[in-house]
């Protein structure tokens, strides 16, 4: 038999001939006699109707069960009237199968495809069952259109798909690498690549000025909804191009992939928001814009107020004092309110204070209701009031402490209050985040590190700054936002040797590790570098939100578990003594191990 066509795509215009369909059994139903089967493949379904009168097909049909998979020679016949369904494409025929081959049978599958309480844990062992499901199926095919669409984006625009190694150097800057241990060189390592960040740069400083590539990536990092440690990046560099023409092309690819992948028009153009503006509104550099929430900046208020814990945290030279107002939140029960504490706790905060307000005209412990009214002088109560257009009826949350612990701990609040009181809004709401940071510091010891990596150029007139003053040296970075998932992250890159060297000088990383780390780097940017910059999409990430699924887990074809395992596979696993003398090497055991010898 040779398939006509997909049964997903099986409709009118087949009426009245013969064709051949192959798939799964998605169901089987006998009425009285007559058999009717829905026939399952990647497009879809069709219902495939067997007639006792034809004894052979007829008695392998009684056969069949759940996932047989089958192929079907029929003819194509309208459905009686009554029985049309509007949802399906062969909604309105069938098949009246002639013959029927049955490639191979199925035992009873471990779980019904229909079924929508299955436990992650029994999708990932049995994944080759989870992608039959007709919603993982949309899924990977929406994930192959939105690919597609940026190639052709992209290749419209003229840049070239190159790929980059796979096998690469350990560059500790960044986060924690996969090492690859070499048989050949003893003792050596390769590391699998967390982009392919210095390589696109190279390709620019090689002549090739457009760049993309669709790549593989990994990073040996704690895992969430929103991260594996392999992920795939629609990867871009380009040269002779500024900042704002390069996210102006790269905002066009992305309402590119929405509009071919799902229909959807992204607004034009995206608007643009301060990083600083971020964190003051908004707690975060990915803030959900669907969320009407902002946050009210204090810090000076409380520097003069007798109230010790929002005192000291404004008088820190990094700290921070901040409220988020939840219009209606008077509403929420006790219990509501001191469930929100342990949810900021993990973001650091050391307690979360709050104000009921029960009547705006009286600033004071007869209109406002809390533990902490008292301690604030009335004058204070009404510039609160007044910052944060708090009315009767609303509630006010507080956090005191170092910027980034408020920052974290009141945009993870808002979100959660967000989500919690149905107060985000229907639609797609991208933004661009521009001018970041160069440089962070850590509060434990100090150090300074790059804010996205150390290859990023800084805004103009700020390359001074990167010798005198990193706190306010600003970045010409940007990242594209989409619904509170950061989606891409990108930046024009130093094209000059000396400002490269500056920069890892103010990192503290020495002469002698700048050439044997990056040295290869250098001695490009020497032979007449043109200016160039690039992005990285997260293609996990979008199509994620494009199909409003809970985790990149339901858009990858065989993913890891949150602890980095491989069920359906089971790795990682063990290897033989022989593998590891090859590679020169031992294993210890862990101290778990240890301890249950002891």
């Amino acid at each position: 038999m040779k398939r006509t066509d997909y049964c997903g795509r099986i409709d009118r215009r087949y009426l009245d001939q013969t064709i051949t369909v192959m798939g799964w059994v998605h169901r089987r139903r006998d009425h009285g006699g007559v058999i009717f089967v829905d026939l399952r493949d990647r497009e879809g379904l069709v219902q495939v109707v067997f007639d006792p009168d034809r004894a052979e097909s007829f008695g392998l049909a009684e056969k069949l069960r759940h996932e047989y998979c089958i192929a079907v020679e029929g003819l194509v016949r309208p459905r009686p009237e009554g029985t049309v369904n509007p949802n399906l494409v062969s909604g309105e025929i069938e098949v009246l199968a002639h013959s029927i081959e049955i490639f191979n049978a199925s035992p009873t599958p471990p779980f019904q495809l229909d079924d929508e309480n299955l436990s992650e844990t029994v999708r990932l062992a049995h994944r080759v069952m989870d992608l039959r499901r007709p919603a993982m199926q949309q899924n990977l095919m929406l994930r192959y259109r939105a690919a597609m669409s940026a190639r052709r984006f992209l290749d419209a625009q003229g840049f070239i798909d190159i790929e980059t190694p796979v096998l690469y150097k350990s560059t500790p800057e960044g986060a924690r690498e996969f090492l690859v241990p070499s048989r050949i060189h003893h003792g050596q390592f390769y590391a699998l690549p967390q982009s392919p960040q210095l390589f696109k740069q190279m390709l620019m400083m090689a002549g090739f000025d457009r760049y993309y590539q669709i790549v593989k990536c990994f990073r040996d990092e704690d895992l969430r909804a929103d991260r594996q440690p392999e992920f795939t990046q629609i990867d871009v560099e380009t040269s002779f191009l500024d900042e704002l023409e390069i996210r102006q092309m790269m905002e066009g690819l992305v309402r590119t992939m929405f509009r071919d992948a799902l229909g959807i028009e992204l607004p034009d153009p995206f608007p643009i928001m301060s990083f600083a503006d971020a964190m003051r509104h908004y707690g975060s550099d990915k803030p959900d814009l669907r969320i009407p929430l902002k946050l009210t900046e204090l810090t000076d208020l409380m520097q003069g107020v007798d109230f010790k814990v929002f005192r000291t945290a404004a008088d820190l030279p990094n700290g921070r004092v901040a409220a988020l107002r939840v219009p209606g939140g008077g509403a929420m029960t006790r219990k509501e309110i001191d469930d929100c504490a342990p949810f900021v706790a993990v973001y650091g905060a050391k307690g979360l204070a709050w104000i009921k307000v029960n009547d705006a005209s009286k600033p004071n412990e007869e209109g406002l209701q809390s533990p902490i009214v008292k301690f604030l002088a009335p004058d204070t109560l009404r510039a609160i009031l007044e910052r944060s257009g708090a009315t009767s009826g609303d509630l006010l949350f507080f956090v005191a402490d170092r910027a980034k612990v408020v920052n974290d701990a009141l945009g993870a609040l808002r979100a959660r209050i967000g989500q919690q009181r149905g107060l985000v809004e229907a639609g797609w709401r991208p933004l661009w985040v521009v001018d970041f940071p160069m440089f962070e510091q850590d509060d434990a010891t100090g150090a300074w590190a790059a804010r996205h990596h150390p290859f990023t150029a800084p805004k103009n007139g700020h390359e001074a700054l990167l010798a005198t003053d990193r706190a306010n040296a600003l970045a010409k970075a940007y990242d594209v936002v989409l619904n509170g998932w950061e989606i891409g992250g990108g930046s024009v890159r130093i094209h000059r040797p000396e400002v490269q060297a500056r920069v890892f000088e103010a990192l503290g990383i020495s002469v002698e590790d700048q050439q044997k780390k990056f040295g290869f780097l250098l001695d490009a940017l020497r032979y007449g570098a043109p200016p160039h910059g690039g992005i990285a999409f997260g293609l996990d990430r979008i199509v994620t939100l494009m199909c409003s699924a809970e985790s990149i887990r339901d858009v990858i074809a065989f993913p890891k578990t949150q602890r980095g395992q491989d069920l359906l596979v089971e790795a990682p696993a063990p290897v033989t003594e022989q593998q590891l003398r090859d590679l020169h090497i031992r294993v210890r055991p862990s101290d778990a191990v240890k301890a249950a010898g002891t």
